[in-house]
């Protein structure tokens, strides 16, 4: 019995010494603080800060919707119209694009929408379409029908 009051009195002390042993941090007095050190607090202090010049969640998640209708129901993208649309809500293609800085985000939308659409091909599609075909009500030329070339991709 004693023998395990001392097992279990050296392991509380045990881990308890670091604690114990550590001294309050000041710091020295003959060098003046530097200015690092301050930025570096004031960072601490803040929290985690956004990235800059991030596109807003909504322009990732329309983004995967188009990826999304292209996937499941074939149409072609209006490359164009879609840069436009994305340019209005201060986004490029390249921030986008599935080996873009945020790429991992759109995927793993793109693959949730994907799915949902498959479930409801059929009326998924003429939705789609309705919004952003040539006749959408969203923005035009966006999604065009299966095998139509893209105006910019017509050779001259």
């Amino acid at each position: 019995m004693s023998a395990r009051l001392l097992i279990a009195a050296a392991l509380v002390g045990s881990s308890l010494a670091p604690a114990l042993a550590q001294e309050p941090a000041t710091p020295p007095a003959a060098t003046p603080p530097v200015q690092e050190n301050k930025a570096q607090e004031n960072k601490d202090a803040a929290g985690p800060r956004p990235i800059r010049n991030a596109p807003s969640p909504r322009a990732l998640e329309f983004a995967a919707y188009i990826f999304s209708a292209v996937n499941v129901c074939g149409y072609v993208l209006g490359t164009s119209e879609f840069e436009a649309l994305l340019a209005k809500q201060n986004t490029r293609p390249e921030d986008v694009s599935p080996r873009g800085p945020f790429g991992n985000r759109v995927m793993g939308i793109f693959t949730l929408m994907s799915n949902q659409m498959n479930l409801n091909r059929e009326q998924a599609c003429i939705a789609v379409a309705g919004e952003y075909g040539p006749e959408g009500t969203v923005a035009k030329n966006v999604l065009l029908p299966p095998g139509t070339t893209p105006p910019e991709a017509k050779p001259k």
